[in-house]
């Protein structure tokens, strides 16, 4: 195996951090409850602090390095549609849009619940509806993300779940890898 470096201790916070606020706030509080509401308020702030990261942090966490271009989405289907193993040191390019629509999806979930509790919005049924429709989304999305990563860590050999636990990809030394 080679180790790779990959996740900062920031990034795999995040990652966790955001996994539990968003079980808490969506499965174990009252909608209406006041821990809904500011554990809402803390998923913005992390949603916010990874936005940042995307811009500032290492070249792994930066928006410009692993936002894929339509030929890499391409690539990575026709890898798993062959079986061909190609390992990738940072997000796959389906991994990175799945990382893509989950900020915006939380982000946007977090904006509509911020919404319902301004004069202006508050008992706004459409903006509740948005709200309770994103978390659906959001909910499939998080189900479909833990498949793939459980999925594509067996066709590759590398074990996702723990490179975001310990920071560090061991990758076979026969895979065929891409930066």
């Amino acid at each position: 195996m080679r180790h790779h470096r990959i996740w900062d201790p920031f990034l795999r916070v995040f990652h966790w951090a955001l996994v539990a606020g968003f079980v808490c706030t969506a499965l174990l509080t009252a909608p209406e409850g006041r821990l809904h509401q500011d554990l809402g308020y803390v998923v913005a702030a992390l949603i916010a602090l990874r936005l940042a990261w995307g811009v500032f942090g290492p070249r792994s966490a930066k928006f410009s390095v692993f936002v894929p271009d339509f030929a890499a989405v391409m690539a990575h289907l026709s890898d798993i549609a062959t079986r061909r193993k190609r390992v990738y040191l940072g997000h796959s390019p389906l991994g990175a849009l799945m990382i893509l629509n989950l900020l915006a999806s939380i982000a946007l979930i977090a904006l509509s619940g911020f919404l319902m509790t301004t004069s202006a919005y508050a008992g706004a049924k459409w903006v509740e509806s948005l709200h309770e429709t994103l978390v659906v989304w959001a909910t499939g999305s998080i189900a479909v993300h833990v498949g793939a990563v459980l999925w594509e860590s067996l066709r590759t050999g590398v074990n996702l779940s723990r490179a975001m636990i310990t920071g560090v990809k061991d990758i076979p030394r026969d895979a065929n890898i891409v930066p």
